[in-house]
């Protein structure tokens, strides 16, 4: 892995030359240590199969190179993630340097370093989005898109199905064809799985129908249930017709995306980090994606729910804030870096085009032609919810499994949300 990896990125001389550029934006809101030009910076990250420590220092190493006396100390989440690891290093008064995998809320942002006025933040994937109060603190290498559908162009063709549908009524005509013709229609599973489908499908009416629809939840003029409720109606009634597996919620991510890419089932809706599982596999059908339907009359395609890959913040309590912010800057502006990080990760960045795979670049298609992007679930910046929504909504939405109604789930996820005010 470590050869491969090398491989993306830049030669040193250029390197240096880019690197060496980072930190020439403007000053800072929040004065701290700026620290010396060598040092230890240490970095917080998340680890996965495919992010894995050596994954993480083979990507700082050029940094490192061009910064000769630099030492990028690559630290593993102690806790369940970097999002339990964090507090617990704050409150031993250990704080690393920089965070990645984490974004700025009310409770995080004072204690991270305002980059508002850092000039190449703007160039940055959904920085503006992610501001709070106009103020940034994070920035991204790339986005993942969530409103997505994956689906099997076979069984849709030996269903008769001559595109994919636009709206939801055209949706579920579908999945009835689909079934007729022995597939199931729609792939889900249990764990995150369930819940998170449901709020990928619906960002792109609810962004059409309440444009402001964080605002309005947040001010109490809309509740989430009352305005999720016919969606939630829709999927009661596949529960109901066989068009999802009634034994969903025994199924793990991993073997529900088996089943998919095995051909067993016709769609499945997941955001954008799944073509890097899909193009792994080598499904033998002929595998396309789709923007996630919009409502009947509702323009299509729909804005697109939109996540930040790869954010970065740092410590307002470094003591090496120019190398933290130099740091930051070269992994999300530097091509090269940049290039490996969308790579490892599944993930996309307008203008970064040329190594997508055909299922990519579907995706970056969709991602191009949306009207707008939008945050979903617990959201980010100015848009958001309160924190633990999306786990509720995941038990809420399971309990359509298990003898719940659609209006026993919207009454249920707008309490959640009452008792949180």
């Amino acid at each position: 892995m470590a050869r491969s990896i090398r491989r993306k990125l830049v030669p040193l001389a250029v390197v240096a030359i880019l690197v060496g550029a980072a930190g020439c934006g403007g000053g800072f809101s929040d004065e701290g240590s700026a620290g010396g030009s060598t040092g230890e910076v240490r970095m917080l990250v998340n680890i996965t199969p495919n992010l894995t420590k050596g994954y993480w220092e083979e990507l700082v190493k050029p940094f490192e190179d061009a910064n000769p006396g630099v030492d990028v100390k690559i630290e593993a989440p102690t806790g369940q993630g970097v999002k339990d690891t964090l507090p617990q290093l704050l409150a031993a008064g250990n704080a690393p340097d920089v965070v990645e995998t984490l974004m700025a809320d009310k409770t995080l942002a004072p204690q991270m370093l305002e980059l508002t006025d850092q000039a190449w933040t703007k160039d940055t994937p959904l920085s503006e989005q992610a501001a709070l109060d106009g103020k940034v603190y994070t920035v991204g290498v790339g986005q993942q898109a969530q409103s997505l559908v994956f689906y099997n162009k076979d069984a849709f063709a030996k269903a008769g199905i001559s595109a994919p549908p636009k709206d939801l009524d055209e949706l579920t005509t579908a999945m009835g064809k689909l079934k007729a013709a022995g597939y199931l229609p729609l792939q889900t599973a249990g764990d995150y799985v369930t819940g998170l489908q449901l709020l990928q499908l619906s960002d792109p009416s609810i962004a059409t129908k309440h444009p402001d629809w964080y605002q309005q939840v947040n001010s109490k003029q809309l509740g989430v249930g009352q305005s999720m409720l016919p969606l939630l109606q829709r999927y009661e009634s596949w529960i109901k017709n066989g068009y999802v597996d009634k034994n969903a919620l025994g199924l793990d991510d991993v073997n529900a995306q088996t089943t998919f890419l095995t051909g067993k089932s016709a769609m499945y809706i997941m955001g954008s980090w799944f073509v890097r599982t899909a193009d792994s596999q080598k499904p033998t059908f002929d595998l396309g994606v789709f923007a996630a339907p919009t409502e009947a009359g509702q323009p299509y395609p729909g804005p697109q729910g939109v996540t930040m890959a790869m954010p970065y913040m740092v410590l307002k309590s470094t003591k090496q804030r120019d190398l933290a912010v130099k740091l930051v800057q070269f992994l999300a502006t530097d091509k090269a870096a940049v290039e490996s990080q969308l790579a490892q990760d599944g993930n996309f960045r307008k203008g970064y085009t040329d190594k997508l795979t055909p299922l990519g670049q579907q995706v970056q298609e969709i991602l191009d032609q949306a009207p707008k992007h939008v945050a979903q679930g617990e959201g980010y910046g100015a848009n958001t919810l309160p924190q633990g929504f999306n786990g509720e909504w995941n038990k809420a939405v399971q309990s359509l499994y298990t003898g719940k109604s659609a209006a026993d789930v919207a009454k249920r996820i707008d309490a959640w949300m009452g008792s949180k005010s």
